[in-house]
């Protein structure tokens, strides 16, 4: 709880939250000893990662779950997550929220997409109707067991319906009772200030950098200046391991060998040392006990 609590109140200060895109337990701790305060657990990524194909909703509610438990198992560190539509109506996101929360969610992410979604910065998107997104947001605050857990609600209304029904759908979603408004894929820094201009005074806002996609690309300073609270830059691991990886593959196809890559790669001694293996090693030796001592049962 003074995870979600820590979040919430960062959130309703005078810094901007910057939060790493991440995709599994890995990923997580790298960012969490990088210094990042908050996390965000990106759907595309693992759609990316997990299943080597693009976001069109193909993940699961049960995919997105496990990830998350296995990287609060890992790390203690805020963590946001994109819930997509909440895979269903109302009903599917009360179970959506329940289970996300249950597993670790500090905040949790839904969308006014049509089921199957795509990314935010995809083409072709289409949108429910908000009166069913402002159902499925008093739902979700509604199924959460404690107000610290926090619900972002995201409208793709700039893609379909234009800017202007944009600004009015976040603002009918903050009546509704969500706790940050999310516009994605706003066009120039104009709409960004714009958004700012009209929401914010109402709830916390969010923003999205995605590398090559419809918003330009601005850092955590110039998004403060502009009244965002938080901002995510979901998909650049996999974007940077992807390319790393590429290279990797290429290199050992042509080379038979991994030497002209050793610079790039941490080698054996290291890794563990990142992932604590010798730490681990210890816990687990402090368990061992001698015949008949400490704990011993057949005593």
């Amino acid at each position: 709880m003074s995870d979600q609590t820590s979040l919430k109140t960062m959130l309703h200060g005078p810094d901007i939250v910057l939060a790493s895109g991440v995709y599994d337990a890995l990923t997580a701790s790298l960012a969490t000893d990088a210094g990042f305060r908050a996390l965000y657990l990106s759907g595309a990524s693992i759609a990316y990662t997990r299943l080597g194909r693009p976001d069109i909703g193909l993940v699961t509610m049960s995919e997105v779950a496990e990830t998350l438990s296995l990287i609060r198992d890992r790390v203690a560190t805020p963590l946001i997550v994109d819930a997509d539509t909440g895979y269903g109506n109302a009903l599917n996101v009360q179970r959506t929220v329940r289970l996300f929360e249950r597993a670790g969610a500090t905040a949790i992410q839904l969308e006014d997409q049509t089921f199957p979604k795509r990314c935010g910065h995809l083409q072709d998107k289409s949108l429910i109707p908000t009166t069913e997104m402002v159902g499925k947001i008093r739902a979700a605050t509604d199924a959460r067991l404690s107000n610290e857990t926090l619900v972002i609600a995201r409208t793709d209304a700039v893609a379909v319906e234009g800017f202007e029904q944009a600004v009015e759908r976040a603002g009918r979603y903050a009546e509704a009772g969500a706790d940050v408004l999310f516009v994605e894929a706003p066009r120039n820094e104009a709409q960004l200030r714009a958004i700012s201009q009209r929401l914010g005074d109402r709830l916390p806002l969010m923003a999205n950098m995605v590398e090559g996609g419809q918003t330009p690309i601005l850092g955590k300073d110039k998004l403060l200046a502009l009244g965002f609270s938080l901002v995510i830059f979901p998909g650049g691991i996999v974007r940077a391991v992807a390319k790393a990886a590429k290279a990797f593959y290429e290199t050992l196809a042509r080379d038979g060998t991994t030497e002209a890559f050793r610079s790039d790669m941490f080698d054996f001694d290291a890794l563990n040392a990142i992932i604590g293996t010798p730490q681990m090693l210890e816990l687990g030796q402090s368990y061992e006990f001698p015949a008949n001592g400490p704990g011993d049962k057949t005593r």
